[in-house]
């Protein structure tokens, strides 16, 4: 049984935290970055088959579209990885992006 606890509400950080603890406590890679990547992109694969899946019922509300659990789940688990590896490199995810989106807000964007 988990002792792991994530707040009501949480804030990013709070989740980053989260994903090293459930790590340590399942037993899981904390160190290798190059297999956590391989990881992350097996689980984007298998978002990207939820979401081909989803397609014919794309307007569907989830709670009546198991199809759309499916791609719900998914990205969790893109997110548990992606926060594993920032982990890995000691990256707090919420300042990557707040200082990505200030630098983006600053470039000029083509529409196709």
């Amino acid at each position: 049984m988990s002792n792991l606890y994530l707040k009501e509400n949480p804030t990013l950080k709070d989740i980053q935290e989260y994903v090293y603890k459930l790590k340590i406590e399942r037993g899981f890679n904390t160190t290798d970055k190059v297999y956590e990547s391989l990881l992350l992109a097996e689980e984007v694969g298998e978002l990207i088959k939820a979401v081909r899946k989803n397609l014919k019922d794309a307007f569907v509300d989830i709670t009546a579209n198991p199809k759309a659990e499916d791609v719900k789940e998914e990205i969790a688990d893109v997110l548990i990885f992606l926060l594993s590896i920032a982990n890995m490199h000691n990256i707090d995810v919420e300042e990557a992006f707040r200082q990505k989106e200030e630098k983006n807000k600053t470039r000029v964007w083509k529409k196709n």
